[in-house]
């Protein structure tokens, strides 16, 4: 993903500069042959021509956009890191950062986001929309705008995600709902905002700036996986899966942390790849709540086997952390005692 082309505003010194990054996703999309594609050029062209943006409420904005454009399905592991280099090149000459991004993958970013950029002292605001700006019933103009408001407020300094009236930590959001306006939800944490008549910031919640310059970390060549525990998964699939050249595993359990016990090729298989040093995250299937592998019985049973507790991260998180915790060139035993360690609001405290 490289950059393509750079819009400024020609707005007074005085106010805030914040950078829009523009990846692609519904926002700037256009009916291209019956079907939405992202557009390059078209978001620059919508903004320009939309009076509002050029009012001096707003900071001074300049627009990037990345090339090529891609729908969020298409974001990889290998766009995050792009997206944080990109970011930490005009950092020094921005109060803040708006991500435009697609909102299937937006909380993957989001959370990939705040582990990569180790250091992070500015606001960095998600954003996107459900419907492209150019259609009559946008939610595009007010994320947007919105989004460029709090990407200008020096007392917000990590990784968030805005739709729809709602500010959330970037690591502590899921996308809930396809077709509705409020498209994510933050389960386990307060929301960081509301957005209604006033922008209402819960300034306790929020994290303290980091002190020196911003270092953007690396992301691992480790493969990471998820998998979902449903009834019949046997031993012969969770083997192949393992076999493969895994470096990490999301496994998303029942309720509080729980998988079949009365199988012990299952855990047979577990412990083996546990053993070899595949680190295995346990994350709830539940929306709500947390890991607690030594409640029953079928949790204590991953637990023995070497599965690692993920507590109270969403599985965008814990995928996100395996990720960066790998290029950090740590071994495996140490990943695992990162992974319960909070190291960017992720983890609530026990």
């Amino acid at each position: 993903m490289e950059a393509r082309r750079s819009v400024d505003s020609s707005m007074a010194s005085s106010r805030a500069r914040v950078r829009i990054i523009y990846t692609g996703g519904t926002i700037g999309m256009k009916a291209v042959g019956g079907v939405y594609r992202p557009v390059p050029g078209y978001l620059a062209e919508r903004i320009s021509a939309m009076p509002e943006f050029a009012r001096p409420e707003l900071p001074e904005l300049s627009l990037h956009e990345l090339s090529p454009l891609l729908d969020s399905a298409n974001m990889r592991p290998r766009n995050w890191q792009l997206i944080a280099e990109d970011l930490a090149q005009s950092y020094d000459d921005h109060d803040g950062f708006v991500v435009i991004h697609g909102t299937d993958t937006m909380a993957y970013t989001a959370a990939a986001l705040s582990f990569l950029l180790e250091g992070l002292a500015k606001p960095v605001i998600l954003t996107g929309s459900q419907i492209p700006l150019a259609e009559v019933r946008s939610d595009a103009r007010e994320n947007l705008i919105t989004s460029l408001l709090l990407a200008s407020d020096p007392r917000i300094a990590e990784v968030c995600l805005y739709l729809s009236g709602a500010l959330l930590r970037g690591n502590r959001a899921t996308k809930v709902s396809a077709s509705g306006f409020e498209a994510f939800a933050s389960p386990n944490f307060p929301l960081l905002g509301t957005v209604g008549v006033d922008i209402a910031l819960r300034l306790e919640a929020l994290r303290a700036p980091s002190s020196g310059p911003l270092r953007v970390g690396l992301l691992g060549a480790a493969q990471v996986a998820v998998l979902r525990v449903v009834p019949g998964l046997n031993a012969a699939l969770l083997g192949r899966l393992v076999s493969a050249p895994l470096g990490g595993l999301v496994l998303e359990t029942y309720g509080a942390g729980n998988a079949p016990a009365d199988d012990p090729d299952l855990l047979r298989v577990l412990g083996a790849a546990c053993a070899a040093g595949l680190v295995v995250v346990n994350c709830s299937q539940c929306l709500h709540g947390r890991v607690t592998m030594d409640e029953y019985a079928t949790g204590r049973a991953l637990a023995e086997a070497g599965v690692t507790s993920g507590h109270d991260l969403t599985v965008e998180a814990a995928l996100a952390k395996l990720h960066y915790l790998f290029g950090q060139g740590l071994e495996p035993d140490a990943v695992r005692a990162a992974m319960a360690r909070d190291l960017r609001g992720e983890l609530s405290p026990d």
